[in-house]
């Protein structure tokens, strides 16, 4: 599928993955195929966004045919990249990281989990979810030989800036950032920051607005 020559914003970026789930769990109730109008009351946007998103990429579907669902999400896939098998490493074996390392959505999006580093030598050489701790000396070679996709990093703010510099020089192709610290690096190593308290305040703000209202 052929992408529209206009620039995709990022807020049609960010709902891609948002359909992939939806259509996933479409499949695993044996829906094959769905129109745009059902797929809204669905996920709560309106059947006109989801086909002006959609045409950013070509569109998928025919005009009162609707859309095939496994079809949508192969290409969806491949549109985020789903279906490159790319490999990450988790940095920081910590508690969240530990949690990472054991959440198994990651394979069924498509994503392989090849290595976990720390410095924490009462953690390296011990195993989370079958993967040996190794330790954070050993992450250029490891970069380099596995040719590695993605980072995640999970470690405390004083340390994420070196660490990114090291992951950007051997070789890494993204970082997702789990510290409280915004990183910005070269267009050629893409960064997702996320935090997890931002999402609590405004979860928090969302609670005081109904309380509000009642």
């Amino acid at each position: 599928m052929e992408m529209n020559e206009k620039k995709v914003p990022e807020v049609v970026i960010k709902r891609l993955p948002r359909y992939y789930r939806y259509l996933k769990e479409l499949l695993n109730q044996d829906i094959r195929r769905i129109s745009s109008n059902a797929l809204s009351e669905m996920m709560n946007v309106t059947a006109s966004q989801i086909r002006q998103d959609f045409n950013y990429f070509g569109g998928f579907g025919q005009q009162g045919y609707g859309y095939n669902v496994e079809y949508l999400i192969n290409e969806i896939g491949n549109i985020l990249g789903l279906n490159d098998g790319d490999t990450m490493i988790i940095i920081g074996a910590g508690n969240l990281g530990r949690a990472l390392a054991n959440h198994n959505s990651f394979i069924k999006r498509g994503f392989s989990l090849i290595g976990i580093f720390d410095n924490d030598n009462r953690i390296v050489g011990s195993s989370i979810n079958g993967i040996k701790v190794r330790s954070d000396q050993e992450i250029e070679d490891f970069v380099r030989e596995n040719n590695v996709d993605i980072a995640i990093l999970t470690l405390p703010r004083a340390a994420v800036h070196d660490m990114a510099k090291r992951l950007t020089s051997c070789g890494i192709k993204g970082i997702l950032n789990f510290s409280y610290s915004e990183l910005e690096l070269p267009e050629s190593v893409p960064v997702e920051n996320v935090h997890l308290s931002d999402t609590l305040m405004t979860l928090s703000y969302r609670i005081k607005q109904q309380k509000e209202k009642n």
